[in-house]
């Protein structure tokens, strides 16, 4: 399974997640938003609520803060109506990318997209012209050092649970699922005290490009200018931080 490093130097991370929590709690909201708009308030009868309830947890969002998201959107003063799209398109050297934006107004969100693609020498591209070198994927990452669980112990919890693969590191665990799954797994996990960095359903990449250099620093703030956009919610991609 792809992405170990991507996790290398947690406390740096961390920091920059910190730095960027207000931004993310937003982003969140508005995913929260449109899952209950999909398919309703009660997470019990709508996976797609459950599974970004994870991911809010994940990023240490308040219990209060995701009940009284989940309140305003089923409410009827609730008018805000977004819709969800995906972008693909190529990086620095052939990096296949995908982005996930949720939109009121699919034309600034376009213009915004393809400028951070542009501005970044990359370029964007037709649908389908790279998500066939990703799968769907629950993935969930838990740090090492944090976890009270020896390697062995957590392994079985997620595996019974039906997770299809763990991996680990020297600083984190992963396990990955069936999107079907992923909520199963990361309750059971949840009840055994486990916290996680990272819980959600995403696209990962079956195969990786390696860059150095001046790519790789503009991979990296291609990236950033993507994830800086308020319509964009998800960036996935192949380069091997």
């Amino acid at each position: 399974m792809s992405g170990h490093s991507k996790w290398h130097n947690i406390q740096a991370r961390k920091g920059k997640a910190d730095a960027a929590r207000g931004k993310i709690f937003t982003k969140l909201g508005r995913e929260l938003l449109v899952a209950v708009k999909e398919g309703g308030p009660d997470p019990a009868g709508n996976s797609k609520l459950r599974d970004v309830i994870s991911k809010c947890k994940a990023a240490n969002m308040p219990n209060d803060t995701i009940n009284n998201a989940i309140k305003k959107a089923s409410g009827e003063g609730s008018s805000a109506n977004y819709e969800e799209i995906t972008y693909e398109g190529y990086g620095p050297n052939g990096v296949a990318i995908i982005v996930e934006a949720s939109t009121d107004n699919k034309n600034r969100t376009a213009a915004e997209v393809r400028h951070a693609f542009d501005k970044s020498g990359g370029n964007l591209g037709t649908t389908g012209c790279v998500s066939y070198m990703f799968s769907k994927k629950g993935v969930i990452v838990i740090e090492r050092e944090a976890c009270a669980l020896d390697e062995e112990e957590l392994m079985m919890i997620a595996l019974d649970a039906g997770a299809e693969d763990f991996d680990s590191s020297d600083e984190v665990y992963e396990i990955t699922t069936a999107p079907s799954d992923f909520s199963q797994v990361s309750e059971k996990l949840q009840e055994a005290g486990i916290q996680f960095l990272e819980a959600s359903v995403q696209m990962v990449p079956s195969t990786t490009v390696a860059l150095e250099g001046a790519s790789a620093e503009k991979m990296e703030k291609m990236i950033e200018r993507l994830e800086d956009l308020d319509d964009v919610m998800n960036v996935y991609h192949n380069w091997e931080e």
